[in-house]
């Protein structure tokens, strides 16, 4: 699966919250957000797609849910916050090479051929993750270690990167190979770029086996790395991006480029992006993987990197120069959910939390806010069907995205105005809610304050739907333009 991360510490954001997003790039998936409650959770976990078996604890906590509507291919929970306010996405899907697969194959699902053998389970992926971790942990540290654990248990059939973030840290964990792993703590003044590649630059090994401060991993790494000979280091500096990761053509058109517009807008004048002396092209093998970003970034300027499709450069695909669509975008056509977890620290713990919602393409698409501390998501985007219906928020973002995109030139105005409005007076509606309940201490207010967010979001996407149906519907070809009288 494709997907772009992006991790916030706190002192990169602008109101010192952390914030981690992603967007799932899936096969056109029809997607739902909702929230699980602790009876709803299973006991006993069992994978769709590896079969894989797994004991849960009897002690889980309520936590959001972006799962697939048809659920054909198991749950997909996609991303979530927890009701101790820990955020979670799972997962990126990341490159690797063949050296770490010979030395510690993927688990894949074995099926019987026959009636006399036995079916031997797969590992677990981002089908499974988000369930069998997110309702058992309290911080983001321990959220890293639950899961660790469990890869190293059984296995994984798939190479991935998680995102897990509290109040005070965002960490990114990057499985390799079937059992292996390592874990990062994002530095506070810092983002991370993550485009479907392994992309962590530096790793300190003896901080792993010894204080464990700012970085995790699995309880042999060091003698794989060594029995194996992964470290191609020259300089002593061990990097897990050379050890474990890839440096295919194909990362040249499909990943890096995404790193290059993200870093290019973090950072616009610290390093050259363009022309024939940059520090980093769309091509770039050493583009770093955390950036100290030159302004404090906000969950706007989060969803603009997530929506680009290299608007501003030769690469965008609605431009006129002869480079554009060479390189894959960001927001990409097949995206089911894009989520910015936000966890604000200076909010009451029964507030901190709040989830931006984006559904299908991130391009042309409105993100809306709700608090995560609730036991129901309004049904304007939990009651999604598998069919089209323009009275659901992810039927309505798909048809807004197709006639934007079908008469680009014309409708991008319209589509922006649209996207503003909606953060604009959703964002206004939390500020609202989080005074009144932060003065009253009614923290009940937040299932009524979700409502009127959709509420406002519905009569916005309903009102720009008709202008762009009216838009396109004087660009179709049969129009004539002699008076017809």
């Amino acid at each position: 699966m494709s997907c772009t991360t992006i991790l916030v510490g706190k002192n990169a954001s602008n109101d010192h919250s952390t914030m981690i997003s992603r967007s799932e790039d899936l096969q056109f998936e029809v997607k739902k957000m909702t929230v699980v409650l602790p009876k709803d959770q299973p006991r006993k976990y069992k994978s769709v797609l590896s079969h894989v078996e797994i004991e849960l604890p009897d002690d889980p906590m309520r936590y959001t849910a972006c799962p697939h509507v048809s659920g054909e291919k198991g749950i997909w929970a996609a991303t979530g916050i927890n009701a101790c306010n820990v955020g979670m996405t799972a997962t990126e899907t990341l490159t690797t090479n063949s050296r770490v697969l010979a030395a510690d194959p993927l688990v894949e699902l074995q099926k019987a051929k026959s009636r006399r053998e036995k079916e031997i389970p797969g590992g677990i992926g981002e089908e499974d993750m988000v369930v069998i971790t997110l309702p058992y942990v309290k911080t983001a540290r321990e959220a890293v270690l639950r899961l660790g654990s469990l890869l190293e248990q059984y296995g994984t059939y798939e190479n991935n990167g998680i995102a897990f973030n509290d109040e005070n840290e965002v960490w990114w964990l990057d499985t390799i190979g079937g059992h292996h792993w390592i874990a990062r703590r994002v530095p506070d003044d810092a983002v991370v770029i993550n485009p479907n590649q392994f992309f962590t630059d530096t790793f300190d090994l003896d901080d792993a086996f010894g204080a464990k401060k700012d970085h995790l991993c699995s309880a042999d790494l060091r003698e794989f790395i060594r029995d194996n000979h992964l470290d191609l280091g020259q300089d002593g500096v061990f990097s897990p991006r050379t050890a474990f990761g890839s440096r295919y053509d194909s990362d040249h058109i499909y990943n890096t480029p995404r790193a290059w517009f993200i870093g290019r807008y973090l950072n616009p004048t610290k390093y050259r992006w363009d022309g024939p002396d940059a520090d980093f092209t769309p091509e770039s093998d050493n583009i770093p993987w955390s950036f100290v970003p030159e302004h404090k970034v906000t969950v706007e300027d989060m969803k603009y990197m997530l929506s680009s499709y290299y608007q501003g450069t030769p690469y965008n695909p609605y431009g006129s120069d002869d480079k554009r669509g060479v390189y894959r975008p960001i927001g990409i056509s097949r995206t089911g959910v894009t989520s910015i977890c936000q966890i604000r620290p200076d909010m009451p713990e029964e507030i901190k939390a709040v989830e931006w919602i984006c559904f299908t393409s991130d391009s042309f698409a409105a993100m809306i806010p709700l608090y995560a501390n609730v036991n129901k998501i309004p049904a304007y985007l939990s009651d999604v069907s598998l069919e089209f219906n323009s009275e659901q928020f992810y039927w309505a973002s798909k048809l807004i995205n197709v006639l934007t995109d079908h008469d680009f030139a014309t409708c991008i105005q319209i589509n922006e105005r649209y996207q503003r409005a909606v953060f604009a007076k959703t964002a206004r509606l939390i500020w609202e809610y989080d005074h009144r309940m932060t003065e009253t201490g009614d923290f009940t207010l937040t299932e009524e304050a979700n409502e009127k967010i959709c509420a406002v979001v519905k009569a916005a996407t309903n009102d720009v739907m008709t202008k762009l149906l009216q838009q396109g519907a004087l660009t179709m070809r049969n129009g004539f333009h002699r008076a017809d009288r």
